[in-house]
Formats: C-alpha cells, structure tokens, sequence
C-alpha cells in the first residue's frame, strides 16, 4: 500500500451530482457545485461518482467534467475522480485522463459491474489498471449495484499487488468487513464510507471520511462530523449524526440523485432538475414528502 502524508486524502468528499440543461451537462453550473462544496467546508469532491449518473455520462462528458473541477477547484480542495465503467476500455480511457490531470489527488475505481468477475478476474483488472498511472487509488465497492464483492483475500492480494492503491470506498451495511480490511491489510488505509446510514458507525470503527451523496445538499454537518471523530469527540460526531438522519434517509425514498436533484433545485443550489433517462425527476407525491422533510430539518 502506497503510504501516505496523514492528513491527505481524508474527511468529507461528496460525490457532486452532474447538472443538466436541456439535455446537455452544464458545466457552469458544475463550476458552481465545485465552489459551493469548498465554501461549506468540505474537505475534497468526488467528480464522476454514482450521484453523477455516470452511466448516462459519454466517456467525453465524463472527462470534460473532470477538467472543469480540476480548474473550478484551482488547488484548494481535494479532487478525486471515479475512472470506473462496465468495460475495460471505458475504465482505461478514463483512468488515463484523470490520472493525466496535475489537479487530481487520487482516483476511485469502481468494480466493473453486469458482468459479474470472478476474484481472480478482478485483482488482474486493477493490476492492469495501476500500470497506467502513479496517482493514489482506490476502489469503489458497491456490490449492490456492481453485484460483484470484492473479498478480503481479494482486497489483500490487490494490496500486494498494486504499488499505489490505497484504500476503499465502501458502500455496504457490512460493517464488519471494514475492521476485517485494517486487520488483513493495514490500519492506515483509507476507507470512505459510501451509505449515509453507517456514517458514524463506520468513521467510529477507523473509516477515514465519507463519500456520501447527502453532502450535495448538507456539506457543512457532514464536514464537522468527521472533524468531531478526528477530535475524540464521539458525543458531538452521533448527535450530528442523528440530527442527519432523517435527511440521510430522505435521498434514498428514490433511486439516488433523483430525491438529491429535486431538494438542491429547491433549495437554489444548483438551477434546474433535469435528469437522463432511465432517470427520471421526481413524481409529485416524492416532492410533498420531500418538502415535509426540508421543513423538519429546517432548510427551508
């Protein structure tokens, strides 16, 4: 496992959602996520995650959007960028433009997903994948949507393996798995957690920072949370947690971002809620129920 500086790529990195306008990306508007998430004190941004709809992304879209938080974010906050696709070729293409950008910290690789690859397939796929680049990376683990797990072995060998991996986003109710990654594997390695519910949980068993989509809409709680954890303070980091909770709820009463994209228009975060299909907006039924929810948290 490559080592790295303690302070380095750690806390609050929100995977920002891609704004769209009549059917094309707005990068104006990503700009401004870029510049909304460094203001409300997050601690990176993830560029190309699920909350993008990557899926709906051209590999063109997808690394024109990586220039545009490259240079929106203009050095003063972490950028990590998702590489992953369902090909080896699309995950290759991506990787080596990001990992090509001055102003990317590290890169996220998620599981290659539909095809279902046995362990074996998997540690050789990030192996190629690490000999493109130097950048720190590390692996998005989603098997709920990927349906593939990557096992501890797995994870084990992929260390032995791959000179600059470093770590996990890890987005599973297995909470166990994670103290089995530092026991296996490494104390010091980063692992983000990626399901709203296990934020404090899984940053109070020795997860790093968050990669959650929430922290679209609520940077600020999100970003003191992890800073809470990092003091010692665990009464401070669950009673943010909870105040959290029913939000956190809230951005899965449909498939993520589509209640994530109705509360930020709402809110004047970012101008339009538009989605690519299969996605869709919110029926009007989800917007009542968001809108109670935005009222008894106090955000509007």
């Amino acid at each position: 496992m490559l080592k790295l500086d303690k302070d380095f790529l750690k806390g609050s990195i929100p995977p920002l959602v891609t704004p769209f306008r009549n059917g094309a990306v707005d990068y104006d508007a990503y700009a401004g996520l870029v510049e909304f998430q460094r203001r409300e004190g997050s601690h990176g941004i993830l560029v190309n995650g699920t909350t993008s709809e990557p899926s709906s992304l051209t590999v063109e879209e997808r690394n024109r959007i990586v220039d545009v938080a490259v240079e929106a974010a203009a050095g003063k906050t972490t950028v990590v960028v998702a590489t992953g696709s369902q090909s080896y070729a699309e995950t290759e293409a991506l990787t080596r433009h990001a990992a090509g950008k001055k102003g990317v910290d590290a890169l996220l690789i998620v599981t290659p997903y539909y095809s279902r690859p046995p362990q074996r397939g998997l540690v050789e796929y990030y192996r190629q994948l690490n000999a493109l680049h130097d950048k720190p990376w590390m692996i998005y683990h989603i098997p709920g949507r990927a349906a593939v797990d990557v096992k501890v072995e797995t994870a084990k060998e992929i260390d032995n393996t791959c000179p600059t991996f470093v770590g996990m986003k890890h987005a599973s109710l297995d909470l166990a798995y994670v103290s089995d990654l530092f026991e296996e594997i490494d104390e010091d390695l980063r692992v983000f957690v990626g399901l709203e519910e296990l934020s404090f949980p899984m940053m109070a068993v020795g997860a790093c920072g968050l990669m959650n989509a929430v922290g679209n809409l609520r940077p600020k709680p999100l970003a003191e949370m992890c800073e809470a954890v990092w003091a010692g303070d665990l009464f401070k980091a669950r009673d943010l947690h909870r105040k959290l909770f029913e939000i956190n709820k809230a951005v899965f009463y449909d498939i993520n971002p589509i209640p994530m994209k109705y509360m930020m228009k709402r809110l004047g975060i970012m101008p339009e809620n538009e989605h690519r299909l299969p996605l869709v907006p919110a029926t009007p039924e989800l917007e009542k129920r968001l809108d109670g929810v935005l009222a008894r948290t106090g955000l509007v």
